[in-house]
């Protein structure tokens, strides 16, 4: 038995959910959010809860309850509170500042790089080495978090780059010098 799947996700207050064949949709305060649903699991919703349960009992079948649990009980976090992600940028001149739907980095590069925001996301930019993603899909937010990382990852020597708030950077010594 799947000890996430088991679980019943609580609907709260204001959500309103409508489970289809092979959909889920979720609709809050903060937005709306569709889930298509396996043939092989079958969700019902009732009493304020969303049970999902499954049809087999193969591996495949096993992963996708777990799954499809996960991804409602996230969709029902983010119709009602939202997801958050921070960036911070450290090194010298890094910096980033936002133009409508574009956020424009200087990460040391001889060029400036620009990333243009998905729809559905939000951007802030409260301090030029500090970067505010939010939205109500989690995957997006982690998504764009992860593209704007890779633009310049955190390097173990001096620990410059992009990373996320609270990341810890294991350093490395640099050379030795060697003595004669």
């Amino acid at each position: 038995m799947s000890r996430i799947g088991v679980r019943p996700v609580i609907i709260l207050k204001g959500i309103k959910v409508n489970v289809t064949q092979n959909a889920v949709n979720i609709e809050g305060q903060k937005g709306k959010l569709d889930f298509p649903l396996s043939q092989r699991i079958k969700v019902t919703a009732e009493d304020n809860k969303i049970k999902v349960s499954r049809l087999g009992n193969s591996k495949a079948d096993r992963a996708l309850h777990g799954l499809t649990r996960a991804m409602i009980a996230n969709m029902v976090k983010g119709v009602s509170e939202g997801f958050v992600k921070e960036l911070e940028l450290v090194g010298v001149g890094y910096r980033a500042q936002l133009a409508g739907k574009k956020l424009t980095m200087q990460l040391g590069f001889s060029h400036s790089i620009e990333y243009k925001i998905p729809d559905g996301v939000t951007i802030e930019v409260p301090k030029q080495t500090q970067i505010i993603i939010k939205s109500i899909d989690k995957q997006k937010v982690g998504q764009v978090a992860a593209n704007i990382r890779a633009f310049r990852p955190p390097e173990p020597y001096k620990g410059k780059g992009v990373r996320y708030v609270g990341e810890q950077v294991r350093r490395k010594a640099g050379k030795a010098m060697a003595s004669k």
